[in-house]
């Protein structure tokens, strides 16, 4: 299975949790469909909106998409507050699995490579992607001076 493959899998599973977690509990999965689900061996990863809010910094996700102004302009903008919610993860992950190929030519342009998350880091980007409690923390000052010009950058 390829890198691409595992990223789209786990942005499936991850907004999928994203999406039980925000619905009114009304449309929440029970705990009985939840224990189904997870007797077929899948695991959900944590979302961790915080965790999220730092590595899209320092994975250099900021470098051509922005949230709340802050970031480059080569790719969608990823404010919470234009997120639909509940969010659909099937559209979500589609959404990247079309951009894929000019996703990863701009990391190799502007990162000299492609991005490697592991399934909780994506899980963690997702949830900030979907927090707008959490990216009112996400300011300019915040990331490094050196955003965008040489590779990933630290929230400071």
């Amino acid at each position: 299975m390829t890198n691409h493959s595992k990223i789209v899998i786990a942005c499936l599973l991850a907004a999928w949790a994203a999406q039980a977690n925000a619905q009114e509990p009304s449309h929440r999965m029970s705990d009985d469909s939840m224990r189904r689900m997870m007797s077929a061996g899948l695991v959900l990863p944590k979302m961790d909106a915080a965790r999220g809010r730092e590595l899209f910094a320092s994975k250099g996700c900021v470098v051509c998409h922005s949230v709340n102004g802050v970031g480059g302009q080569d790719a969608p903008m990823l404010d919470a507050d234009l997120m639909e919610l509940p969010m659909n993860p099937f559209e979500f992950a589609a959404r990247m699995w079309r951009g894929a190929p000019a996703m990863v030519e701009a990391q190799e342009d502007e990162l000299g490579g492609q991005i490697e998350f592991t399934g909780e880091e994506l899980s963690n980007i997702i949830a900030f992607v979907h927090d707008s409690g959490e990216q009112k923390q996400f300011t300019a000052p915040g990331l490094s001076a050196r955003c965008g010009r040489s590779g990933p950058v630290e929230p400071s």
